[in-house]
């Protein structure tokens, strides 16, 4: 209950007291303090954004060049994008912090990063007090390309449509910079146009400044036109407040705020410890860094433990329409918000208890109870998510990129999934979020971009290929492989590969690449984040922890294989569980070709065979293959035909006056040789070719 008043308290305040006052002051000099009316909280259902750039100045054309007409790029808007404003009395009153999410409807080759952006790209509500109110950025690394000014608003309150006409594209310094065009950052590069329909998430009605009622459009509901999903469905809304919560000399604790948000048609079981039916939260920490881009590789640096969640609110943060159900059910479209201190514990459970597939864990009244903290003292870093200082330092790391991840993991989801087969809701449950990190041994975090909702964080890698696995549909939950070759230095391609185990119950115990024959290996790697300190009741066998021990590889029978120790070595090894990601690397002289990779697991299951990429074999030197056809008197036989096939060739050649022949440029391998000539025939030879070849004669079989 403390909860729901301590949060409750704090909306109305932020209501009153941050943003509502300020926005109902407007330009009438006679408007009292205490106004009355309807306060409308809008989000875009629909629209049409369209953008036209200006591709000479972006693409430096020379002056007296031919030109190039404006590029006209337009976007549909996705459907209820959570670009948020507010109408006082059929009035708009301006933007909150919010973005809309661009759906290309043309194509254009444009130049730089905005080519490989293009349809990720967001226009986006900046906070207040900046030198912006617009932006158009990358959505999911929060990129900026263009920073909009100059616009003006027209809202029509009978149609609930709102335009955003002459925005003047300014180019940002970060596009600038990328494009090597730095002297042009703030210069006008193009125009943009929004024109949206609207619909309300809150309405509010204010007598006298104080607000008398408030409700919450319940729009998502089964039969009509909206995005609810049939059954329970958890979705990370948002994240914020990444902070440290305690260190030592090696690592720090982190923890990040998670707000929950029902997208589905059934409210969702939150029944509190000792209750085994309510979700829990892993926290997750991510960098992107290395190469000339800064994103060659992807890793994970940080885990938490989990935390149990307790007590629903009936919050709207994501916008849903809340059905005012709380308590032990988050009700369909409502928000349950925790803060990152909430998310801090320090009695945070372990992830070993529960399977992530199924959500099931032990009641927390028996004897196994999986929030347990009997028999050890907490630490500053211990439970939250447990990172390496080294790895935040951003003197260690520049240009680095960081980002957090939460997770919800439910078994009312499954339980439901199994009584109505197809709605299954337990792949959705992970959301991440960019964050720019400052310190060298303590740290400050603030957001880089805005959630990005229902997708885990490897998704935010930059240029890498994505392949979701699937080893038991319907058993057991899904992985991912990504995996980026890039090519350093002339010679070499470095090759970098990312599992992740989102839901797992069986976990990942070993991946093998097969590598071309005659390419060599070097600087071979293997990253993973730090496993929580054993403590006891920790859920793992007899209170030892997770190993830490990192996996041994070796190459053989044409393969690079990393493994940790198998389940029956050791129930406690370094595997890769559920919401943890490792990564796998080498170098090789071989550029890449398509090659399957296979996925070996560590609980039960066959391998599955994945595709990535890998290297290709080394290039054999040619080789040759000659000889002389002649007659029963030995003298050559001249314009015979010698035909040479096997090892997709199939080549002919015409033997001169003394009757030789050869070929040239074979690759090693098999061959079949035949002849054919005027009055005689011949046997065809078999040849296998390790070099050059020579005195492949042939004489006749009859006398002509």
């Amino acid at each position: 209950m403390l909860k729901k008043i301590i949060i409750a308290s704090l909306s109305l305040l932020m209501l009153i007291g941050n943003g509502f006052g300020q926005l109902l002051q407007g330009p009438n000099p006679n408007r009292s303090e205490g106004d009355s009316g309807t306060l409308e909280k809008m989000i875009v259902a629909n629209g049409i954004v369209s953008m036209n750039l200006d591709l000479n100045r972006l693409n430096g054309t020379r002056s007296g060049a031919k030109a190039v007409n404006p590029s006209e790029l337009r976007f549909e808007v996705e459907r209820d994008s959570f670009f948020t404003v507010l109408v006082f009395n059929n009035e708009l009153r301006g933007p909150l912090p919010s973005a809309m999410k661009l759906i290309p409807q043309t194509s254009a080759a444009l130049p730089g990063k905005l080519n490989s952006s293009f349809s990720q790209l967001v226009v986006e509500n900046l906070a207040w007090g900046g030198e912006f109110e617009l932006a158009v950025r990358d959505g999911r690394t929060g990129f900026t390309f263009f920073n909009i000014e100059g616009h003006s608003y027209d809202y029509a309150a009978d149609s609930k449509s709102l335009n955003i006409q002459a925005g003047k594209l300014l180019l940002s310094k970060e596009y600038a910079t990328e494009l090597g065009r730095q002297s042009l950052a703030g210069t006008v590069v193009g125009k943009i146009s929004i024109n949206a329909n609207m619909r309300p998430i809150e309405v509010t009605q204010i007598e006298n400044g104080e607000v008398k009622a408030e409700k919450m459009p319940a729009s998502l509901r089964p039969g009509s036109d909206n995005l609810a999903v049939p059954g329970p469905d958890v979705v990370v809304g948002d994240l914020s407040g990444l902070a440290s919560f305690g260190a030592d000399s090696t690592y720090v604790g982190l923890a990040i705020g998670t707000d929950s948000c029902n997208f589905g048609t059934i409210d969702l079981n939150w029944f509190a410890m000792p209750s085994n039916d309510h979700p829990v939260i892993p926290q997750n920490m991510y960098r992107m860094s290395g190469g000339s881009d800064n994103a060659e590789r992807f890793e994970q640096i940080g885990q938490s433990s989990v935390k149990h969640a307790f007590t629903a609110l009936t919050n709207n943060i994501c916008g849903l329409g809340c059905n005012g159900v709380g308590g032990t059910r988050l009700g369909v479209g409502c928000s349950d918000p925790y803060s990152a201190g909430l998310n801090a514990g320090p009695n945070l459970g372990s992830r070993a208890w529960i399977n992530p597939f199924t959500g099931a864990y032990p009641r927390g009244d028996s004897a196994t109870n999986p929030n347990n903290h009997t028999g050890h003292n907490h630490t500053g870093p211990g439970h939250r998510m447990l990172t390496k200082i080294s790895d935040l330092n951003t003197t260690l790391n520049p240009g680095a990129s960081y980002f957090a991840e939460g997770q919800y993991v439910t078994p009312h989801e499954y339980a439901h999934c199994q009584a109505n087969p197809g709605q299954c809701n337990m792949f959705n449950n992970v959301s991440y979020r960019k964050y720019t990190v400052t310190g060298t041994t303590s740290f400050t975090f603030s957001p880089a971009a805005a959630t990005v909702r229902t997708q885990p964080a490897i998704r935010a890698w930059t240029g890498a290929t994505f392949v979701d696995f699937e080893p038991d549909r319907g058993n057991d939950g899904m992985g991912t492989i990504a995996y980026k070759v890039s090519n350093p230095s002339p010679g070499v391609w470095h090759y970098e590969y990312a599992v992740y185990n989102m839901n797992l119950d069986r976990a990942i115990q070993a991946l093998s690449i097969p590598v071309g024959n005659g390419a060599t290996i070097t600087n071979v790697g293997f990253s993973a984040p730090p496993q929580q300190l054993a403590w006891t009741n920790d859920g793992t066998t007899n209170s030892t922890g997770f190993s830490n021990t990192p996996w041994a590889n070796a190459q053989a029978n044409g393969n690079i294989t990393w493994n940790s120790e198998t389940f029956a070595q050791n129930p406690n090894a370094n595997a890769i569980r559920w919401g943890t990601m490792y990564n796998f690397r080498f170098d090789s002289n071989r550029p890449p070709q398509a090659v399957d990779a296979v996925i070996g697991f560590y609980k039960t299951g066959a391998p599955v065979t994945v595709p990535v990429q890998g290297p290709s074999p080394a290039q054999v030197a040619q080789v040759s293959v000659s000889g002389m056809v002649a007659n029963f008197g030995a003298q050559g036989i001249a314009n015979a035909v010698v035909t040479i096939t096997g090892n997709n060739v199939n080549r002919s050649v015409t033997t001169g006056s003394f009757g030789t022949y050869r070929f040239d440029n074979l690759a090693p391998g098999s061959y079949t040789i035949s002849v054919t000539a005027k009055r005689y025939t011949f046997a065809s030879q078999n040849v296998s070719v390790t070099d050059n070849v020579t005195g492949v004669n042939f004489a006749p079989q009859n006398q002509p």
